[in-house]
């Protein structure tokens, strides 16, 4: 499990940046130290725990990049045309025959260079006269070959420890032959919702309740990161059950997610049980939707209480819990993917604070303009389903007017 001391977040602000959160995660935070041999068909979206070092060279021997014809460029006329009479044939997975001084040899592509061969002619491009290859002045030597060594030199590291591995990622290690890879373990991610208002999907409503949602949506945004996520149920409003709840599971978790029960009502019991239960640093970022947050240790273990409306919980789980989970598990820091944009709309907000409003994107041309969702409450999921991404808003900005620049945050990109 992660074992973190109780000060590791201590903070004395009273309103955390963005940056600053971030900072604070990657200085005093240590990634888990346990690690694991994993195969590469079940690698995707692990973390490198050592640099992959390549045992070979990528590609293993030189090589021709096309189909088409080998020779010798010592062998062209200079500033006229060359007739080689083809002599031999090599194809993929073959040994190469050397080549006879004044000749050219058919080739395939990945196939061996012939020893005594350094270039390669494309079929498309070739003139052929009968059995010989007529060839143009003015190639250059070793056009459309590939060296030995040309992707990745022996010795070389071919990925850093702290990659997470992705399609290119797992195919480049099966090119140099690597079957196992090295990797972090896994986080242990517990979910909790909380409050009596929330009932689960699938059951009636009781009179007041609805129907819990966040604890879904966290679950889904933890799908695409390295954990393993285990849902742990609603939370009642109760201060003690609560308190007991967050000390039972800290002990199998290495971090502990809770939606709601961080504002300052007489039913908000979160923020009290990580104080009871460790100790508590309560970060309010200075971020709309989003600001109340609690983040304390219990056991030596993180405990994040995002809030509770879904829109603040998606804000505060991109910019705590994303970077937490990443640093934990050893990976390399990530920023969260913007694009420029200009607005399509009109707004002003409060300076020193960031702020994300929802938008549906179009194209003017070659320019991405964001038009503003119509509803702006931080509780309405519709308001994520019915737009592809975030306006970020930055500190600095208070009056944005049409056609101001702007930066966004596809939903595709970062969810």
């Amino acid at each position: 499990m992660a074992q973190l001391s109780d000060d590791c977040f201590a903070f004395g602000g009273q309103l955390m940046s963005v940056e600053d959160a971030a900072a604070m995660i990657a200085a005093r935070v240590a990634p888990i130290a346990q690690t694991e041999p994993v195969a590469l068909h079940a690698a995707r979206g692990r973390v490198l725990a050592a640099a992959l070092v390549a045992p070979g060279p990528l590609p293993p021997f030189f090589n021709s990049a096309v189909d088409g014809y080998a020779f010798a460029h010592a062998a062209l006329l200079p500033g006229a045309q060359t007739r080689l009479p083809l002599a031999g044939r090599v194809a993929a997975g073959q040994a190469a025959p050397a080549l006879t001084a004044g000749t050219a040899m058919r080739i395939f592509t990945g196939a061996p260079m012939p020893a005594g061969a350094d270039t390669v002619m494309m079929q498309e491009d070739a003139q052929l006269d009968g059995d010989a290859l007529i060839l143009p002045p003015g190639l250059k030597r070793h056009a459309n070959c590939r060296p030995a060594g040309e992707d990745v030199a022996q010795g070389a590291t071919a990925l850093p420890a702290g990659t997470r591995l992705g399609p290119a990622e797992i195919g480049l290690a099966a090119a140099l032959g690597v079957a196992m890879l090295d990797c972090t373990r896994p986080l242990r991610v517990g979910v909790f919702s909380t409050g009596d208002e929330l009932a689960a999907p699938g059951r009636p409503l009781a009179v007041a309740q609805t129907y819990d949602s966040n604890r879904f949506t966290l679950l889904a945004l933890l799908a695409g990161l390295p954990v393993d996520a285990a849902d742990l149920g609603i939370l009642p409003d109760d201060a003690a059950r609560t308190r007991e709840a967050l000390h039972e599971a800290a002990g199998v978790h290495d971090l502990l997610l809770t939606s709601g029960g961080v504002s300052t009502g007489e039913e908000d019991h979160v923020r009290a049980a990580i104080e009871a239960a460790g100790r508590l640093v309560f970060w309010r970022l200075a971020v709309k939707p989003g600001r109340p947050a609690a983040m304390g240790v219990v056991r030596g273990v993180p405990v994040l209480g995002l809030p509770g409306n879904p829109v603040a919980a998606v804000v505060c789980f991109l910019h705590l819990a994303r970077p937490l989970i990443l640093r934990l598990a050893g990976a390399a820091p990530e920023t969260l993917p913007r694009f420029p944009a200009v607005a399509g709309f009109a707004h002003r907000k409060k300076s020193g604070r960031r702020e994300y409003l929802r938008a549906r994107l179009a194209r003017d041309g070659s320019v991405l303009r964001a038009e503003k969702f119509e509803r702006e409450g931080a509780g309405l999921l519709t308001s994520l389903t019915e737009t592809e991404a975030f306006v970020e808003l930055m500190e600095d900005q208070v009056d944005i007017a049409p056609g101001a620049p702007v930066r966004v945050l596809p939903f595709s990109a970062i969810f």
